[in-house]
């Protein structure tokens, strides 16, 4: 492999890492606090052991995100110095103001953590709010920056040389709404049925279901709502998809021909060598009307853009139907949630918990679908129009050395964190009611 595929391999490897991180940090203190509220509420200690016990999940996720965080920060400079050196004084807003968002975290966290008891109860439990915000606003202030990528704003391009800059206007890119709500939602789709799924299995294995049913309420509530709302947000990424980026449009639903009452497939094995889609389920004129209102809008398809701007499609379609089909699967398990706390006999059902097990990883596995959509959809550019990935990428030679010692990294990161979580979750069970 060249340079550039160890850089794009690194890169891909370590914000696969990073994003699980970043989504748990961002959703995990919402959990928290509302637990810590139904405690000062009712002061039944389940509550209080609860939140104790998930603010040491935020302490772990916050210190492995800002490790992985900040190795992707220098893999920016590294890997990418022709894009650092002309993106980063235009998008540098964003990334200044996420530095400042995570230190108003570090010392709410800071307050929250060593707070017990010294602090004034109303105050110490609004000190966790703000954790959540900020981590939060991190999460949307990256997504900025990535947004610009997409849609490329706030300077003007003459002679090869970025000019004029405006970083506000960069800050506030045309897709930066979109994706950040899209990106927040599943973030909370995701986070609250991997919680729920792990409180469920020990519901399932009857260890302390008292304290693990009021777990897997607070994260399930959070998870069947945003599923709901996620739905929404994607029709709204859909339609800025297709009005600026029509080429990612044509790869997410393997569209190769230009014509009006398109449908929209679900399923579909692509060839791109016969630019074909085949054992596929066509909706008539779906894609139309999902992407323009209309049903009988013109789409543009693959085979009229240049051959030599056209992302691998095979993934990306692939990619795009794994987000649509979990996050509909999400959808109808939350709906399942709220059809159970009419029907109690649904809660004493051993398929019930063990369904939630099951749904535990999907969240995760659709969000890493949704960045291959929005990254891998992107290229060829890393600056959409502007910069292709191929002229980003660092002349220095000896990139797989760089890989491989990443990869070493993260996986040490990934098994700590497993077994920092699989050893609170034995002390949480061995405490006798």
């Amino acid at each position: 492999m060249e340079n550039l595929d160890f850089a794009r391999l690194q890169m891909a490897f370590t914000l696969g890492f990073h994003i699980i991180f970043a989504c748990i940090g961002m959703v995990m203190p919402f959990f928290m606090v509302v637990s810590h509220k139904k405690w000062l509420n009712t002061r039944n200690p389940l509550y209080l052991e609860l939140t104790k016990a998930w603010q040491k999940g935020v302490a772990i996720f916050f210190v492995t995100g800002a490790v992985s965080g900040t190795a992707l920060s220098f893999e920016l400079g590294m890997l990418w110095p022709e894009f650092m050196k002309h993106a980063g004084p235009i998008i540098g807003m964003p990334f200044s103001l996420e530095g400042a968002a995570f230190f108003v975290e570090a010392i709410a966290l800071g307050f929250y953590l060593y707070g017990w008891n010294k602090l004034p109860e109303k105050f110490h439990w609004f000190t966790g709010i703000i954790i959540g915000i900020s981590g939060v606003a991190s999460g949307i202030l990256v997504v900025s920056a990535n947004g610009w990528m997409n849609a490329p704003t706030g300077f003007d391009y003459v002679n090869g040389e970025y000019i004029n800059i405006d970083p506000v206007q960069a800050l506030l890119n045309p897709a930066w709404f979109t994706q950040a709500l899209h990106m927040t939602l599943a973030a909370f789709v995701a986070t609250s049925f991997a919680v729920a799924g792990v409180h469920a299995f020990q519901v399932y294995r009857n260890k302390r279901p008292q304290l693990h049913k009021k777990a897997f309420k607070i994260a399930i509530v959070f998870g069947a709502v945003a599923a709901f709302l996620q739905p929404l947000s994607g029709d709204l990424s859909a339609k800025d998809i297709a009005e600026r980026q029509p080429v990612k449009l044509a790869a997410m639903e393997a569209h190769y021909e230009t014509d009006t009452n398109v449908p929209l497939y679900i399923g579909g094995i692509v060839d791109e060598e016969q630019q074909t889609v085949s054992h596929k389920i066509a909706i008539p004129g779906a894609l139309s009307f999902l992407a323009f209102g209309d049903f009988d809008a013109e789409v543009v398809g693959l085979k009229d853009f240049p051959a030599d701007e056209l992302p691998p499609v095979a993934v990306v379609h692939y990619a795009f139907q794994i987000m649509v089909g979990i996050g509909t699967l999400l959808m109808i398990a939350g709906l399942l949630y709220f059809i159970s706390l009419k029907y109690k006999s649904l809660l004493k059902r051993k398929w019930y918990w063990l369904l939630f097990v099951f749904l535990a990883p999907l969240g995760f596995i659709a969000v890493e679908a949704g960045w291959v959509v929005t990254e891998v959809g992107r290229q060829p550019w890393v600056i959409y129009g502007f910069m292709k990935t191929s002229e980003a990428v660092t002349p220095m030679p000896g990139m797989e050395f760089s890989f491989y010692m990443y990869v070493v990294v993260y996986l040490v990161l990934a098994l700590t964190v497993t077994w920092l979580m699989r050893r609170q979750i034995k002390v949480l069970n061995s405490v006798k009611d």
